[in-house]
């Protein structure tokens, strides 16, 4: 009798390729012979390396007996706004913003987008100043601006936030708006930010066409508020505009610190949150790839495998350390948003060709930690603690955008380096003593940690191994309250904080899924 099922497989690498070695496994896992394996359809694909030699495990869906028709990939719709429709204000267009929007539309409200950035293209050229003179353009760099700081960090789509929300519809909507359709099928999807900026203009061109508007180059200096009932009914702008709306879905990231400033001004409470800091650490992606893939001598990685990856964790006296935006053939960027400090994270573009690897190896923060800075920031005390990291990166890197590092045998031997190996990071690096620059419990909880590390990926202690200092801005250390239910801050109506910078995602996936959902409680108060 025809069916269709799923199916999981493992094919060795030189039979990735070959449908009929497909169709033949199929056949041996259920019991059936491979000429009744009428189609099969790709559902998810992963390496696995844990052994050698490295195979791939495929998720398929088959039709016995019968071909499976073709699954159709899904068009997001996004209705027009009606002239009457409530306006919505989205401040922030990275991706808890830009998905906010789309719902608003789909839900029959009207989004305003209000982004302090510029889009995708402008912002591009702003970057080179960054890159080459060491110069910050505050409102435009790799973190502010259209699509976030994701839109130059990468694009990676890993999440574990599956029970958020529609995670295939996320994938889905960056498809139809120009993302690979690999990302559908990839274990951990990636979009590259070569083509990220093309996606996000794209997602702003819909919201556009469905009524929607977006604004760039403002940025919110301040909240109107009726006092005397705590209700947000509009902001103001930095070039004199008001905008008022029915609610306000703040979706800044954490970089927009002073925003943070403006919300504590109106009377909105805020509180601390665990965060995480520590540095990048950068290898020969060749090294990588024989770690990983167990190739033996100068043996090089196989063309059909992606540049290997890595995710290490551990804990030191309760304390996590952990890798954090690991970017295989990627790039070291400088993340500054502000002349006086250096901050640096990663970036891959589509085809992971670099020939370095890069992740952060971050220490996890707790509130009491940040202790020394409460009596002069208050609940931004985290903030204190990361300036006083990122002004003292600066100041050890000797001018403009240059990083301060070290080679990852000479931290751990708590000694100089005398000379740096090459580096993907292109304002350039200088030799410094990272383990004195951190604060100590910082310093010696990564000393532990790699050490760790490198026990269980051998050679992942390496000369050639180079920290870079410092990723300080991994995860926000200031969280917007809000109510469980109507997603609202328990003491200002109208105000829906949600994303990274409220403190509510860890990504691009996880930030469009909050940024949904907060669309669909303004809807629910407007009712």
């Amino acid at each position: 009798m025809a069916r269709s099922q799923e199916v999981d497989i493992t094919l060795a690498l030189e039979k990735l390729e070959d449908q009929k070695a497909w169709r033949r496994a199929v056949a041996r896992k259920i019991g059936i012979k491979p000429d009744r394996v009428a189609s099969v359809e790709l559902l998810k694909k992963s390496v696995d390396a844990r052994k050698f030699p490295v195979c791939f495990k495929l998720r398929l869906l088959i039709g016995v007996d019968a071909e499976i028709p073709a699954e159709k990939l899904a068009v997001p719709s996004f209705p027009r706004a009606s002239e009457n429709a409530r306006r919505v204000l989205v401040v922030g267009c990275g991706p808890a913003g830009m998905f906010a929007a789309l719902r608003c539309l789909q839900l029959g409200l009207c989004p305003v987008i209000l982004e302090r950035g510029k889009d995708a293209f402008a912002r591009r050229f702003d970057l080179a100043p960054l890159l080459r003179e060491g110069r910050v353009i505050q409102d435009s760099n790799y973190c502010f601006g259209e699509g976030g700081a994701g839109t130059f960090s990468d694009g990676k789509l890993y999440t574990r936030a599956t029970k958020r929300g529609p995670v295939r519809e996320i994938y889905e909507i960056l498809v139809a708006h120009g993302a690979p359709p690999e990302i559908l099928t990839e274990a951990h999807p990636h979009i590259g930010s070569n083509l990220l900026p093309n996606v996000v203009k794209s997602l702003r061109e819909t919201i556009l066409a469905a009524g929607g508007e977006v604004h760039f180059g403002s940025k919110v200096t301040d909240l109107l508020m009726e006092k005397s009932s705590m209700r947000l009914v509009g902001v103001s702008t930095a070039d004199g505009h008001e905008f008022r709306g029915e609610g306000v879905i703040l979706a800044t990231g954490h970089s927009a610190r002073d925003v943070y400033s403006i919300l504590m001004r109106n009377g909105v409470a805020l509180e601390q949150k665990p965060f995480a800091m520590g540095v990048r650490i950068e290898h020969p992606q060749p090294l990588i790839d024989g770690i990983q893939y167990h190739l033996r001598g100068d043996k090089r990685r196989p063309d059909l495998l992606p540049a290997a990856r890595y995710r290490l964790a551990t804990t030191v006296k309760g304390r996590s350390v952990h890798s954090f935006c690991m970017c295989p053939g990627g790039f070291i960027v400088p993340c500054a948003t502000e002349d006086d400090e250096v901050v640096v994270n990663g970036m891959s573009l589509s085809r992971r060709d670099s020939p370095y690897a890069n992740s952060g190896i971050v220490v996890g923060i707790d509130p009491d930690d940040t202790a020394p800075w409460r009596e002069e920031h208050g609940v931004l005390a985290g903030i204190g603690l990361q300036l006083d990291v990122e002004r003292s990166a600066k100041r050890a890197g000797g001018g403009g955008q240059a990083a301060p590092a070290q080679r990852m045998v000479d931290f751990l031997g708590r000694r100089d380096s005398q000379d740096l190996p090459g580096t993907s990071y292109f304002p350039g690096v200088r030799a410094a003593r990272l383990d004195q620059i951190l604060p100590g419990f910082i310093a010696n909880s990564l000393r532990k940690g790699l050490l760790r590390f490198s026990k269980s990926m051998k050679g992942y202690l390496s000369d050639e191994a180079l920290l870079v200092g410092f990723e300080t801005r991994s995860s926000s250390p200031v969280r917007v309250p809000r109510d469980k239910e109507s997603l609202q801050h328990p003491g200002v109506r109208g105000l829906f904080p949600c994303g990274e910078g409220a403190g509510y995602a860890g990504g691009i996936v996880s930030a469009a899924l909050d940024g949904r959902r907060s669309a669909e409680a303004v809807s629910e108060m407007v009712k």
